[in-house]
């Protein structure tokens, strides 16, 4: 079986990780997490990186960094992880899903504005597939009716927009490196910081609580327990299975490219014929190859084609189910204007195997069966 995503592993982890564990300094903030802290700081040009649990935990520290509160509206897209969603819910506040653009599944920026009420704080984009939302006029309706930015931007690590890294760009940046990911330390992720008054603060919020990073640094001669915290920290050896990788990180960057580019050109006739829509990268958009979906006619269609490729040994999903039409967000939300495309554009997408090093032969394989389906199909 051609499986959909193997977990990044590049051959220097078990190295790394024997280090930590012989530095008798497994737990959060070792000499890995900073490394991969400094790594991301310098890299993406961001004010403060910190490794997180998951990419959950960095979007749950976001909305409480930001101050929701009890009854504060923020607005998302449907189309997107429960993650998203359950960060708001934590803090108490009330879910608006906004319909996406058909040709990138994010949110439709056009669309925000008409969603904003006087109890709107905040904007969670999410950037879909690593492919950026429309941060300047997302970043403008915020401005203009002061909202926070939180950026999802947990597929979209070495992805940027107009020349900024994306996480980079809103209040606060959120990454996941969970093993689906681009890039991995099992389970994890990152908060970045892009404003230096809320720093300390996440500092604080990230170690239960207490000042224990000013410690560290001198400033304080002991820590207490200065706020209410939590513990967001990682063990030091799952960041320092992450350091392998992001030490080769356009490596990898690379070698999923090129299978993205292989995939594309291999199918555009399909496209060009009308038998499928590939996935559509804006001009301002560079992307990380997180994925490559493509788009069926209708659910049934799909169907019949995840059956056929798993007929065939290869394994293709479809991915969310949107939010505001599954239990949870029917309980915490409310769906803003008109339901346009989110469910019919999630019915018609599916995903392809794309993991970091995928071999040609599998790809081909997989190409094969596609043109094969569209030739028996149509």
């Amino acid at each position: 079986m051609i499986t959909f995503n193997a977990a990044p592993f590049v051959g220097t982890e078990f190295d790394y990780m024997k280090q930590a564990i012989e530095s008798h300094k497994i737990c959060g903030d070792g000499k890995f997490t900073k490394q991969c802290d400094a790594w991301m700081e310098k890299r993406f040009n961001a004010k403060k990186v910190m490794l997180t649990t998951s990419g959950s935990t960095a979007l749950d520290m976001a909305m409480m960094l930001c101050g929701i509160k009890p009854g504060d509206e923020v607005i998302l897209p449907s189309y997107t992880f429960s993650s998203t969603a359950n960060a708001a819910v934590l803090v108490g506040a009330k879910l608006v899903f906004v319909d996406i653009r058909p040709d990138t599944m994010n949110i439709d920026e056009k669309k925000i504005e008409a969603a904003i009420t006087d109890k709107t704080k905040a904007i969670i984009p999410v950037h879909y597939a690593g492919v950026s939302c429309e941060m300047d006029t997302i970043m403008d309706i915020a401005k203009r009716y002061d909202l926070m930015v939180v950026e999802d931007a947990a597929q979209g690590v070495m992805s940027s927009y107009k020349g900024k890294a994306l996480g980079t760009i809103g209040d606060f940046g959120c990454y996941s490196f969970h093993e689906t990911k681009n890039y991995s330390m099992g389970e994890g992720g990152a908060i970045v910081i892009n404003k230096e008054e809320y720093i300390e603060k996440a500092e604080i919020l990230r170690e239960k609580g207490t000042n224990r990073s000013k410690f560290f640094r001198g400033q304080v001669d002991k820590y207490s327990w200065v706020d209410f915290g939590d513990s967001y920290l990682p063990s030091d050896l799952n960041a320092a299975y992450l350091w392998a990788q992001l030490e080769v990180a356009d490596q990898i960057n690379n070698n999923r490219l090129a299978s993205w580019n292989k995939y594309y050109q291999a199918l555009k006739p399909l496209a060009e014929a009308g038998l499928t829509e590939l996935p559509v990268i804006p001009g301002e958009c560079t992307h990380n190859a997180h994925m490559f979906y493509i788009k069926l006619p209708d659910l049934e269609s799909r169907t019949e084609f995840i059956s056929f490729m798993k007929d065939n040994g290869i394994q293709t999903v479809f991915h969310y189910v949107p939010l505001h039409s599954a239990p949870a967000g029917l309980k915490y939300g409310r769906f803003a204007g008109e339901d346009r495309y989110t469910t019919k554009e999630s019915e018609r997408l599916v995903r392809l195997p794309m993991f970091y090093g995928i071999s040609d032969s599998d790809s081909d394989k997989v190409i094969a069966k596609i043109l094969e389906f569209f030739d028996k199909e149509f």
